[in-house]
């Protein structure tokens, strides 16, 4: 029975020592890699696409997207330091409900990551437009933008993808220096716009607060529509819990390196959210008819264009959110120099939600449910260089053609399914195997588990139709693949407890 085929937790644990990799990651360092893959696209270019679907209530967006992050980070924190290996929520399932779920969840991480990685390579993109604009040089819209936006393909987002894959290929060890110095420049850059815009915030730009109200009249609008779709903005912390096979003391360091990220972002953004709508304003955009229009949509684009054409730029409009709003309020150059700090830091989270996807692959690989092929660690890089090559291109060519708001809707989509499943995990672990030392236990867990799995769910259900829609069609494409290589090859289901002879080794 596929049902039955459950990898205990000591197997996983003495698989993994066996062919693991090298461990260097302290509780500094988790927490300086949560903070680079959380701060990025969602801060520094959704903020407009949360204020077209919320306006000033985006503010409540950031509060409700954290508290479901929070109760989910309780939940992975347990299972992380009991767990301390590479595959995330994927390894969790496997352990606890078994091989077809976890494949399930393992298939939506792979969603997760590629396609956020393409969401932030459309974000890197905007800033990039916005530099070279202000620098006298305008790129033409029809190779900065895909079809949705009225033009053809988007090649600096397909640029910066495929350039952060051939540095990921190279070495971990490279892309974490660089990790460290960009994380930096991103919290120096964001700690600026709050102190530029908080003393300016004018009480009446948060007038009126919830335009759109609590759900809205179209899916995915309302406070609750954006914050199903500004979670985005938070999920980077999940990159820490795929390190773990790579972290020394993982029992500790693992749930610092989690609940220390989310905390140190989330006050950021509340921060940096209610600077930019108390100095400039965040009202929705409405069509000629007063209708509500939905970000990413072409409807939106045409009527941004229009506005754009007579000098208008609201905030929902920009493509580079925190930069045009120090312009607008008079620091251009300190405005410029945000859009800066966003080109030079938004690559980290390419590389981080890059880095996460290609350890899913290894893992599920290892397991026997991928061709081990793709995981083969490169000679020279000591890197699984077949899987990141592959994985690069795929992203390079989502970020070609769609929007950012739809890619972070898509991808939000697969990283809710991941964290419902661990916080199932999370209770079932508890009655399984109640006497199992557990480094560090989730507080209150038959309150904050729950709380987990309605609120992901309920997010989920928020998210407009067609990114509701990808997740089940992605995962039935999923299941085709495991039933046809994954179920035969499985090394649980062959009954290969401890694959010493296998050929995924990294150092």
């Amino acid at each position: 029975m596929i049902f039955g085929r459950v990898k205990s937790l000591d197997a996983i644990l003495a698989t993994a020592e066996k062919k693991s990799l090298h461990r260097t990651l302290g509780a500094f360092q988790l927490t300086m890699l949560g903070i680079g893959a959380i701060i990025g696209t969602g801060i520094f270019v959704l903020t407009s696409e949360a204020a077209q679907k919320a306006g000033p209530g985006m503010l409540w967006s950031f509060v409700i997207a954290g508290l479901v992050c929070v109760v989910a980070a309780l939940c992975y924190s347990e299972l992380a330091s009991m767990v301390p290996v590479s595959g995330s929520a994927y390894t969790y399932t496997y352990a606890v409900m078994g091989e077809l779920l976890a494949w399930t969840v393992g298939w939506a991480l792979i969603l997760e990551y590629a396609v956020a990685a393409s969401a932030v390579s459309v974000g890197w993109s905007g800033y990039f437009i916005g530099l070279m604009a202000t620098a006298g040089v305008n790129i033409p819209m029809e190779i900065t933008v895909g079809p949705y936006g009225g033009g053809i393909v988007n090649l600096p987002a397909m640029f910066i993808a495929l350039l952060i894959t051939g540095l990921l290929m190279i070495g971990t060890t490279e892309s974490a220096r660089v990790n460290a110095v960009l994380v930096v420049i991103k919290v120096a850059a964001l700690s600026l716009f709050v102190f530029l815009t908080i003393p300016m915030i004018k009480g009446q730009n948060f007038e009126p607060f919830m335009p759109n109200g609590w759900f809205g009249q179209v899916a995915g609008l309302g406070a609750v529509g954006a914050a199903a779709s500004i979670f985005f903005a938070y999920v980077g912390f999940d990159a820490v819990s795929t390190a773990a096979e790579e972290t020394k003391n993982p029992q500790r360091n693992v749930p610092i390196g989690l609940i220390a990220s989310l905390g140190v972002c989330t006050i950021f953004y509340l921060l940096v959210a209610a600077g930019a709508i108390g100095t400039l304003g965040a009202q929705p955009v409405t069509g000629l008819n007063g209708e509500i229009l939905s970000p990413g949509s072409t409807a939106m684009a045409q009527r941004c264009a229009s506005l754009l054409a007579v000098g208008q730029e609201p905030l929902v409009c920009s493509r580079e959110a925190l930069a045009h709003v120090l312009r607008e309020i008079g620091h251009p150059a300190i405005g410029n120099t945000i859009g800066l700090a966003a080109f030079l830091a938004l690559p980290s989270v390419i590389l981080i939600m890059l880095f996460g996807q290609t350890r899913i692959f290894f893992v599920m690989a290892r397991d026997g449910l991928l061709p081990e092929k793709l995981a083969s660690i490169h000679p020279k890089w000591k890197t699984p260089h077949i899987v990141t090559m592959i994985t690069g291109a795929a992203v390079a060519v989502f970020a070609a053609f769609l929007p950012v708001g739809k890619l972070a809707d898509i991808s939000n989509s697969g990283t809710l399914f991941a964290f419902f499943m661990v916080a199932i995990a999370v209770l079932m672990l508890r009655v399984k195997d109640p006497h199992r030392v557990r480094p560090f236990r989730t507080p209150f867990v038959w309150v904050i588990a729950p709380l987990a799995i309605i609120g992901t769910f309920g997010l989920y259900l928020n998210l407009p139709t067609d990114a509701k829609l990808v997740l089940p069609v992605w995962g039935g494409i999923g299941l085709i693949f495991y039933f046809l290589y994954g179920y035969r090859k499985s090394h649980v289901g062959r009954g290969i407890v401890d694959a010493q002879d296998d050929e995924i080794v990294a150092s």
